[in-house]
């Protein structure tokens, strides 16, 4: 029977005081919290029934109030959401409604006006992957050859020889007046064997992508059993390089 195992882990970093990540697993969330050792869950994939499985991690944003409250507030509703996201255009309509409760939240609380979050994520179903994004959270294939990134960051273009940017140009929430974003919102086919990426850019802005690969090939690529330990070797290597932001990474393999 296929399946999904998603290995995944959430921790505040070396700079920042507290987390203001959040993690989507299927029903289940982890918001705003730290977990020392990477955590793996088990979810069937057999169209006989069995629902949609949402991975997706919502990043708080930073130098903005309430950024934890934010990506809390849209992880739980994805989790919640989960069994109706059957298609693209569920996706993008449960993205434009997340978008709408992050300000209707901020305005029944003032000290929370312009929170916002970013958000990536994906939805395995039977046959086919949703890839989703908001803002510079990212979605990535793992193949044998290299890293294939599947979403698309909403930031401007980089000045010469840099490679990250701490700014974005859309979110959920983020402004005191609601602005309507446009979901980056793609469909891909799903084998058994087949691995994904979703982080926030706690990972990818300190780890350029050949070293995330280096990471996550050789004795890692054939067993989910490992996937624990290259979750955990993945916070490693951010946290090696600076630990900057808040780190937050699923990996999810599609299992037969």
């Amino acid at each position: 029977m296929p399946y999904v195992a998603v290995s995944a882990l959430s921790h505040e970093g070396l700079v920042r005081e507290h987390n203001e990540d959040s993690l989507a697993v299927g029903p289940w969330t982890l918001c705003a919290t730290v977990t020392g050792n990477p955590q793996t869950l088990l979810f069937p994939l057999d169209g006989a029934g069995s629902p949609p499985c949402v991975v997706a991690v919502a990043d708080g944003l930073g130098g903005h109030p309430g950024g934890e409250v934010a990506g809390a507030l849209v992880a739980r509703r994805l989790a919640a959401a989960g069994a109706r996201l059957d298609s693209e255009q569920a996706v993008r309509e449960e993205l434009h409604t997340c978008n709408r409760a992050v300000y209707e939240a901020a305005a029944a609380a003032p000290e929370l006006t312009a929170m916002g979050t970013t958000v990536a994520g994906v939805v395995l179903l039977p046959q086919s992957l949703v890839v989703f994004n908001v803002g510079d959270s990212r979605v990535y294939r793992v193949a044998p050859d290299g890293l294939r990134r599947l979403s698309t960051d909403d930031s401007p273009p980089l000045d010469p020889g840099r490679r990250t940017t701490s700014l974005v140009t859309q979110s959920l929430g983020g402004s005191a007046e609601l602005t309507v974003v446009e979901p980056h919102v793609t469909t891909a086919g799903l084998a058994v064997g087949d691995r994904f990426l979703v982080c926030s850019d706690g990972l990818t802005d300190p780890v350029p992508d050949e070293e995330l690969h280096r990471v996550l090939a050789g004795p890692y690529e054939q067993s989910e059993r490992a996937d624990g330990r290259a979750a955990f070797d993945l916070w490693k290597a951010a946290i090696e390089a600076g630990g900057p932001d808040n780190i937050t990474l699923a990996l999810v393999r599609v299992g037969g």
